[in-house]
């Protein structure tokens, strides 16, 4: 269970955990805190299988009230933190979440009104200023004496619900197991051992005389974030993490920690390799630079291997929500040898090429790629029809375009829905966004479909005047 994973963790002691901008939590600090948060929430009426609640930036705290709802064999709901009170408010119904834990800029949006409306029982706010009625983080990890409360928990209970971010109405929260996440830990430290036998000799090996420590971008909110806070325990690792994305900040936490592998978008790797003050930096400590989220430019790849002279290990991956991370990954010398593919499936994972009507496709054929693994969620919470429809016979209908070539490798093209018909020609908007991105004066960019009064549709990017970088939307 994840509460086993956490209480290896536990047992490392004073090595650091959790590295906030400059602060350090060690494990055994971090264990005293998720003991007391678990008592708080026993004692607050919280059992196995109640939903808790989890809105804040990537704090520490995040992962302490992560593992004290999972020690107690409660399910742990991601909150989005760019959500407005409306989808808040939606996702908090749907769960029937009975306490949030949020820091104060999501603690605004969340008046008592709306608290009650739902009904949420109790609220417990982190870094913020309190009100009336609501408990602060200090109040609810306040006794450093307390044990873990007494819970049997099973491979199969459900363990988080985390949204997907739909493109059609609310999203949907997908129910993960305690076995979903525990595989994705295995299979993760399975790919790193088969990526370090495979490197080459000169590349830093991690984990023998140094502790792994990971430069975290991703939200936790998101599954490639509950990754990060999953894996970190198992390996004995540290977690570093920032307030807000900031390339010249990351590299100084890289030199300063002696950061080990930095996980991230690709946009958020471009904007670190790419900025002025990258050459000034010693980043030598880094061993891995890790992708995914979205299509990794193939020039980042070659960007990697000329700048760290081949001793960093690029690795990419695929997986959704629904299949709890990454289940097909790809790195090291294959990765270089197969710069647009995202890998081969993990260990237990099956991949199918399939047509509209379901029926496999053969290999290089491009159609809808369907999952089959541990990995995989239950389903919907509270959406019976929509788990139907997105699940058949335990294969995953992942919405992605993509084919599979003669050694294994999965090719991922487009979302469907994003596929443009040109004059009934399929086209596949992340094909040419690879293209566009090939050229020098080009930062990022997207493709997508327009309306053809003869073809049907048509291929447009959205293009800014020269030299011309405008902000059409800014989330705090």
């Amino acid at each position: 269970s994840l509460r086993d994973l956490w209480l290896i963790g536990a047992a490392r002691g004073d090595v650091p955990y959790l590295i906030y901008e400059d602060d350090v939590i060690t494990y055994a600090r971090a264990h005293e805190m998720v003991c007391s948060l678990a008592r708080w929430l026993d004692a607050h009426g919280v059992r196995k299988g109640d939903r808790v609640a989890i809105g804040m930036r990537n704090y520490p705290e995040w992962a302490i009230a992560y593992w004290a709802i999972q020690s107690i064999g409660a399910i742990s709901v991601s909150l989005n933190a760019w959500w407005i009170a409306d989808e808040l408010k939606y996702a908090l119904s749907d769960s029937g979440t009975s306490v949030v834990i949020v820091d104060g800029e999501r603690l605004e949006r969340l008046s008592d009104e709306l608290l009650r409306e739902v009904g949420v029982r109790h609220a417990i706010v982190v870094r913020g200023a309190g009100r009336h009625g609501v408990t602060t983080w200090d109040e609810a990890t306040a006794d450093r004496t307390a044990t873990l409360p007494d819970v049997a928990i099973a491979p199969d209970d459900d363990a988080t619900i985390l949204y997907t971010s739909g493109t059609t109405g609310f999203p949907k929260g997908a129910v993960g197991s305690n076995r979903n996440h525990i595989t994705n830990v295995w299979n993760g430290l399975f790919r790193a051992a088969l990526n370090a036998a495979l490197a080459d000799p000169s590349t830093p090996r991690v984990g023998v005389k140094r502790q792994p420590k990971a430069l975290w971008t991703f939200p936790f909110f998101h599954i490639a974030g509950v990754t990060g806070v999953s894996v970190a325990p198992a390996t004995g690792g540290a977690l570093v993490t920032q307030y807000k994305w900031d390339p010249a900040d990351a590299m100084r936490l890289i030199e300063k920690h002696g950061v080990t592998q930095i996980s991230g978008v690709p946009a958020v790797i471009r904007s670190m390799l790419e900025h002025p003050d990258y050459h000034n930096h010693d980043l030598s400590s880094l061993a891995t630079i890790s992708q995914g989220g979205s299509p990794v430019p193939p020039d980042s790849i070659a960007r990697i291997q000329n700048d760290f002279a081949g001793k960093v290990s690029p690795t990419n991956g695929y997986g959704l929500t629904e299949t709890s991370s990454a289940v097909v990954g790809n790195a090291g010398k294959a990765y270089f040898g197969k710069k647009d593919s995202v890998g081969q499936p993990m260990i237990g994972t099956d991949i199918r090429i399939v047509d509209e009507q379901g029926n496999d496709l053969p290999t290089g054929a491009i159609g809808e790629v369907w999952i089959q693994s541990p990995m995989n969620v239950r389903g919907y919470w509270n959406k019976a029809e929509a788990t139907e429809k997105s699940f058949t016979n335990g294969w995953f209908h992942s919405g992605d375009a993509g084919y599979v070539d003669e050694d294994g490798f999965l090719f991922v093209v487009d979302r469907i829905k994003d596929m443009v018909i040109r004059g009934g020609e399929n086209i596949y908007c992340a094909e040419v966004e690879a293209a566009v991105f090939e050229h020098e004066s080009v930062a990022d960019c997207a493709v997508f479909g327009v309306p053809h009064p003869a073809l049907m549709e048509e291929v447009a990017e959205k293009r800014p005047a020269r030299g011309l970088l405008r902000e059409v939307a800014h989330v705090p």
